[in-house]
C-alpha cells in the first residue's frame, strides 16, 4: 500500500483493537458511540502533534506549595474545530477535552454523497464570515470515515477558499483511493491523521470491510 506522505496511519495497538470491535456488526449504536468517542480521543492525541503545535512560555503561575513555574501554552490557539454532519458530531467531545483552550469554536458542514452518482452535495455550511485579512491557523476536521474522498475534498476545498491555513482532517477509517484523492486535493497544507485504511470500496462507495454506515450505526437510523 503506497499513501501519500501526508498520510498518517496510527498503529497504536490500543487504537487498533478498538477499531476492530467497531467493525463488529454486534455493535449497537450505544456501543458505536463508546467505541467512537475512545478512538477519537486516541487520534486527537496522535494529530494534534508537533507538526503543527509547538509550546511556549507565558508568565507564571503558582503551585498549591506557593512555588512558583512558567506556564506552558500551545501555539498556535487560533484553532477551529469542523465535524462534518452527522457522523462527525461524535467526535467533538474527545477533541474539546484535549484542546488545551479556554473557548475553541465549532463550524459545522453538512454534505451528503448523492447516492445514484456518489457526488458530494453541500446542504449545510456554518463557517462565518471573515472579515478582510482574517484567517484562520489550524482546522480540525472531524469525520469518522473517507470512503470515495468526494466530500473530504469538498471540505479541504472549501475550507482552502474560507481561509484556513492548515488543515488537520481526522479519521477513523478510510479507504486508500478515498483518502489518496483527499490528501492530493492540498498536499502542502493538509494533513490526514487516521486508524485504519482498508483497500477495497465497493461500487456503491461503501469501503470493505469498513464499518459500514456509520452515521446510521451511531444514531440508530437506516
Amino acid at each position: 500500500m503506497s499513501l501519500p506522505d501526508n498520510v498518517h496511519v496510527s498503529t497504536h495497538p490500543l487504537l487498533q483493537s478498538l477499531v476492530s470491535r467497531l467493525r463488529s456488526a454486534s455493535a449497537d449504536s450505544h456501543k458505536t458511540r463508546a467505541l467512537t468517542t475512545s478512538i477519537a480521543s486516541i487520534l486527537a492525541v496522535v494529530a494534534l502533534n508537533r507538526n503543527t503545535f509547538s509550546t511556549v512560555t507565558e508568565g507564571f503561575d503558582v503551585t498549591p506549595l506557593q512555588e512558583q513555574y512558567n506556564v506552558t501554552e500551545v501555539s498556535p490557539s487560533n484553532v477551529v474545530l469542523v465535524p462534518i454532519l452527522r457522523s462527525g458530531l461524535s467526535m467533538i467531545d474527545a477533541f474539546l477535552s484535549i484542546l488545551p483552550f479556554e473557548n475553541v469554536p465549532i463550524h459545522y458542514l453538512g454534505i451528503y454523497r448523492d447516492k445514484s452518482t456518489l457526488s458530494p452535495i453541500e446542504y449545510y455550511n456554518k463557517l462565518p464570515v471573515l472579515k478582510n485579512g482574517e484567517s484562520i491557523d489550524v482546522a480540525i476536521v472531524l469525520d469518522p470515515v473517507i470512503a470515495t474522498g468526494g466530500t473530504a475534498s469538498a471540505v479541504i476545498q472549501s475550507l482552502k477558499e474560507w481561509g484556513a491555513k492548515k488543515i488537520i482532517f481526522v479519521s477513523i477509517v478510510v479507504s486508500e483511493e478515498g483518502v489518496t484523492r483527499a490528501a492530493n486535493e492540498w498536499p502542502e497544507r493538509v494533513e490526514v491523521y487516521c486508524a485504519a485504511v482498508d483497500t477495497v470500496l465497493s461500487s456503491h462507495g461503501y469501503i470493505i470491510p469498513g464499518v459500514g454506515d456509520i452515521g446510521d450505526r451511531l444514531n440508530h437510523t437506516h
